[in-house]
């Protein structure tokens, strides 16, 4: 067997330095974002997000998995209290899970984590009544506005859309 011919030539590799990038800062309050991977159309997003300490996110339902690591400082879900998340911590979450993602007021730095994320988080408020769906369409979004309002052009890694008709150009 030979080696297959690329279906998708690269004249370079796809990546991103996330040491040379900027945060897109409070793209959520307390919510700092750097966007690595954006896929709109498969519903994959990947991103270094900060934490400031206090932050606390929507208790959400997740669609599909998440691979989240953690660079720096420390989290928990408000449903595990006692399960720290902490410097060199590695979460799989099953799709299909819920819960609530907490920052310790007490924290002295932020919380640098690293994520992969597939599918989209149906947002609850403290009644546990619908809020929003965060996916990263949504993710894009919310990141651009703020970005633009800093003066930041984000770099990051996004798939060319293909959906069309093959006989039309």
């Amino acid at each position: 067997m030979t080696i297959p011919f690329p279906i998708h030539a690269q004249d370079a590799l796809l990546t991103i330095n996330t040491d040379e990038q900027p945060f897109v800062k409070n793209a959520l309050p307390g919510v700092h974002v750097m966007p690595c991977f954006l896929d709109t159309e498969n519903g994959v997003w990947v991103l270094r997000v900060q934490f400031e300490p206090g932050t606390v996110l929507p208790r959400h339902f997740h669609t599909g998995c998440v691979h989240l690591y953690t660079i720096s400082g420390s989290w928990h879900y408000t449903e595990y209290p006692d399960q720290p998340q902490t410097a060199g911590s590695y979460l799989y979450e099953p799709g299909g899970s819920v819960h609530q993602f907490q920052v310790p007021e007490t924290n002295t730095e932020v919380t640098d984590t690293f994520m992969a994320v597939f599918g989209a988080n149906i947002n609850f408020d403290e009644n546990d009544e619908f809020m929003n769906v965060m996916d990263a369409g949504w993710i894009e979004t919310i990141m651009l506005e703020a970005a633009k309002a800093q003066g930041i052009v984000p770099r990051y890694i996004k798939p060319k859309s293909t959906a069309g008709y093959s006989d039309e150009e």
